[in-house]
């Protein structure tokens, strides 16, 4: 056991695993007491925090916030829970529709699958490596992108990141609101369902990080066993044999197949500002190499597995058209087609409510990632309370499903796309400045809430919007815009924004990053 752990020591010793940190309570009482102060000095705001005190003792709900966990008050679950989490924010019906556009765009079962899956194996190592900085660091992911992006940068990423995580709420809203109307025949609208979903999401996320770990290491398992019957109820009218639509050869193909890439790379890449929030509790000394893999699989094998179902059922109603799928897709969307699925009717309803709670692993750790990067954008507002915060986060993501509740298909691939193109960056830069620029120097914890001590942050901002704007701009194919690079691939366009993206990325920061620490000493 001694060697064991002398072993473990070691490992968190090499390159940039060196972190120094003197004194490391001081940046935490240091930002607990600006908060305190800005509490105190306002009533709305100190009722809020007597409040949200309350029901932690009533009930037990994380009021951490965003302050960084010194190592002595670390209380780290299972190490498989970095595994096991991924699996409850994978497996479920938001994710299927990703493997439906495979087809909607034209390609054939085995395209699909093949386009999906590579894309989610690239999207996987944008996240696993992020996550590795949460032992390492003791912060949230937003939190550590100060070490580059700077205090004032940061704030772009943690926007960035609330709208990110909107996204995939959206979907996530919207199809359950679609299986709650089917489940009623019809009879209930789609918006009620989306209500219903989002109350009980924000519920669930309030209790904060030991209820979500326990939560997610077991949800997924009731969901992947319906997920299972589903396609081997549908699998009678797949038909893997079929070739693709219109565009299975030449630029039209490369196009289809850059898109589809394009979406689940994005989709598998969105965590990557999110997956520190969830590693934080465990020991600085967790093997780097352990997080990083148990991560990637985390992601990569039930995104396949959710995503491959959805190939297969937009093979089935899109591709093949067999009539009664076509006529439920057609008419009443994803819900409707799993609705058709499922047989006979009775058991067809189980399956629908059961999966209406799929969503919630994913929901809940969006809405409490969410409430934390808001928190991030300053000191008034980490003043509020993170419930509140993911409350407003709610509200305003059932809104925004109500509103596009008939156009699921639409905001999956011009929506989910979109993320990759800054996804990208921001892991490219914190790699960077992890690997080459803090590869001896380390990290000085007792400094990540002072702006006057963090980069000026500069280097990174210009990187991402130059990842963004000269790349992803220029190659990105979406149905209101086409960039010129995108425009050489077929009549519609192929998406390249993320291979631009990180190509300018790659070109602009190491470079700019020079200039700033010789500038600024910083």
């Amino acid at each position: 056991m001694e060697f064991e752990k002398e072993n473990l020591d070691a490992e968190a010793a090499k390159g940039p695993e060196v972190v120094s940190a003197p004194d490391v309570d001081d940046a935490s009482i240091e930002e607990i007491r600006r908060a305190k102060e800005i509490q105190s000095r306002n009533p709305v705001l100190r009722y809020l925090k007597k409040g949200e005190e309350w029901l932690d003792a009533k009930m037990g709900i994380e009021t951490q916030g965003v302050d960084r966990i010194p190592e002595e008050k670390k209380q780290p679950p299972s190490i498989w829970n970095i595994f096991l989490m991924w699996w409850s924010l994978n497996v479920h019906v938001g994710v299927v529709p990703l493997g439906l556009l495979g087809p909607e765009f034209g390609l054939s079962l085995k395209q699909s699958i093949a386009a999906s899956v590579v894309g989610t194996m690239l999207g996987a190592l944008c996240t696993a490596f992020t996550g590795t900085l949460g032992p390492k660091l003791g912060l949230r992911q937003i939190a550590t992108s100060r070490y580059s992006f700077g205090f004032w940068g940061a704030k772009l990423c943690s926007v960035l990141n609330v709208v990110v995580g909107g996204g995939f709420a959206v979907v996530n809203y919207v199809v359950v609101g679609q299986i709650l109307n089917a489940v009623s025949d019809y009879t209930m609208s789609i918006t009620v369902g989306i209500v219903i979903i989002a109350v009980i999401s924000y519920v669930l996320c309030v209790f904060g990080f030991k209820v979500i770990h326990t939560f997610e290491k077991y949800s997924w398992i009731g969901t992947f066993i319906l997920l299972c019957v589903l396609i081997g109820q549908a699998a009678p009218h797949v038909d893997s044999s079929l070739p693709g639509l219109d565009g299975s050869s030449g630029t039209t193909f490369a196009a289809n197949f850059l898109t589809i890439l394009s979406i689940n790379f994005s989709n598998a890449s969105g965590w990557c500002s999110i997956a520190a929030d969830y590693y934080c509790n465990f020991p600085a000394d967790t093997p780097t190499w352990k997080v990083f893999t148990l991560t990637w699989w985390g992601i990569v094998l039930p995104t396949t597995f959710s995503v491959v179902i959805g190939c297969c059922l937009g093979n089935a109603a899109v591709s093949v058209a067999y009539p009664p799928y076509a006529d439920a897709y057609g008419n009443h969307g994803l819900g409707g087609l799993i609705y058709e699925v499922y047989h006979p009717v009775g058991w067809s309803k189980f399956c629908l409510v059961m999966l209406t709670f799929s969503v919630l692993g994913n929901n809940i750790a969006i809405n409490y990632s969410s409430g934390l990067s808001l928190q991030l954008l300053g000191h008034y507002f980490h003043a509020v309370p993170r419930l509140i915060w993911s409350l407003l986060f709610v509200i305003v993501i059932a809104v925004l499903a109500i509103a596009g509740q008939e156009h699921l298909s639409t905001i999956v691939s011009n929506f989910v796309s979109l993320l990759g193109y800054w996804t990208v960056s921001f892991t490219l830069v914190l790699l960077i400045e992890d690997q080459f620029f803090r590869k001896r120097s380390g990290y000085d914890l007792t400094v990540w809430d002072k702006p006057h001590a963090l980069p000026w942050g500069c280097a990174a901002v210009l990187a991402l919007l130059t990842g963004y704007l000269a790349g992803g701009v220029t190659g990105m194919a979406q149905t209101w815009y086409i960039g010129p690079i995108a425009a050489k691939f077929g009549g519609f366009g192929g998406d390249v924004g993320i291979y631009l993206s990180a190509a300018f990325t790659l070109i602009v920061y190491p470079v700019a990053r020079i200039v700033e620490k010789k500038y600024t000493g910083r």
